[in-house]
């Protein structure tokens, strides 16, 4: 028994080894697509991975993958669609998990207004923020219609998106979230609905991914933060309610109606198994892009995307 004592003290007596530093660079400003992160965070759940890990919201949200791909950050949250052509660029990135498995991109018109139907875009103003993968998702959405994107007129509203569409700038806007735009608009008095551009033609994708440079990257740093954020996505799915108190419980800014809406709207979208995925959504939406002339070729599903809690990766 003194010997288990002896033991005992000894270990309370040791100091904790020091944990493995990490930069997590977000897409946006911290809002309820990040709940896992936060809330992985605020339980200690990447203290019991051994893991400090600095979460940075970014001044340029274009910024975050280019500099994890120049070896300035561990990870960065961001787009499949992108990813795709961002490899293509030459950028040195790869997914090495998921945070959104459901796309959130929508078509969004008014509810009241004369668009009942995407075929009724035709000789009207379509909003965009995002030049490029937006206009493929568009162009797809509306060949189902019959429609083309020469029918339309594009006009850039700068990440306005909801207030261009209620003003009466645009007929419609793409890009526009199913979770924050569709509430923003509800809110606001000017109810929004949503063509799922996942059911009108385009492939699923993951909307919001984590992306790592794979000729940098500490494949075991990076699986012990998927379980971290496993765990908080589990903890979420069991305790909507508390989690959302812990997430809000961070910013007063956090703590309103449009918030707390998208929080409910966003929860059955987190990725329960952070670090799989499945190949061929990533072979889907490569082949998609290539048909729609955005990218000269198509990369192996091993170019985009890993599993780093695979044997090969863990050795």
């Amino acid at each position: 028994m003194k010997h288990f004592i002896a033991a005992v003290a000894l270990m309370a007596a040791t100091p904790a080894m020091a944990a493995d530093k990490m930069t997590l660079l977000l897409d946006w400003f911290i809002n309820p697509d990040h709940g896992p992160i936060i809330v992985a965070a605020e339980n200690g759940y990447f203290e019991e991975q051994g893991l400090e890990v600095e979460i940075v919201a970014p001044a340029d949200p274009s910024m975050p993958p280019r500099l994890v791909a120049a070896g300035q950050a561990d990870l960065a949250v961001s787009y499949q669609p992108q990813l795709h052509l961002q490899i293509h660029e030459g950028l040195p990135l790869k997914r090495v998990g998921t945070l959104v498995a459901t796309p959130l991109n929508c078509l969004l018109v008014l509810k009241d207004g004369p668009i009942k139907s995407p075929a009724d875009l035709k000789g009207k103003k379509v909003g965009f923020s995002v030049a490029g993968v937006e206009e493929a998702v568009l162009g797809a959405v509306l060949g189902k219609y019959g429609v083309s994107t020469d029918d339309i007129e594009l006009v850039n509203v700068n990440f306005s998106l909801s207030p261009s569409l209620m003003s009466g700038q645009v007929d419609a806007v793409i890009g526009a979230y199913r979770n924050f735009e569709l509430n923003q608009m509800d809110i606001e008095g000017h109810p929004g609905t949503c063509f799922y551009i996942e059911e009108e033609g385009v492939p699923s994708y993951d909307e919001l991914i984590y992306v790592a440079n794979p000729e940098t990257m500490d494949a075991d740093k990076v699986a012990r933060f998927m379980a971290a954020t496993e765990k908080a996505t589990q903890y979420i799915v069991n305790n909507p309610v508390k989690s959302w108190e812990i997430f809000s419980g961070t910013s007063v800014e956090l703590q309103d109606e449009l918030n707390e809406r998208a929080w409910a709207d966003t929860l059955p979208r987190f990725a329960l198994r952070p670090a799989g995925y499945d190949a061929g959504r990533y072979v889907r939406f490569e082949q998609f892009l290539h048909d729609s002339g955005m990218i000269p070729s198509i990369n192996p599903v091993e170019a985009i995307t890993i599993d780093v809690t695979a044997p090969a990766m863990s050795q």
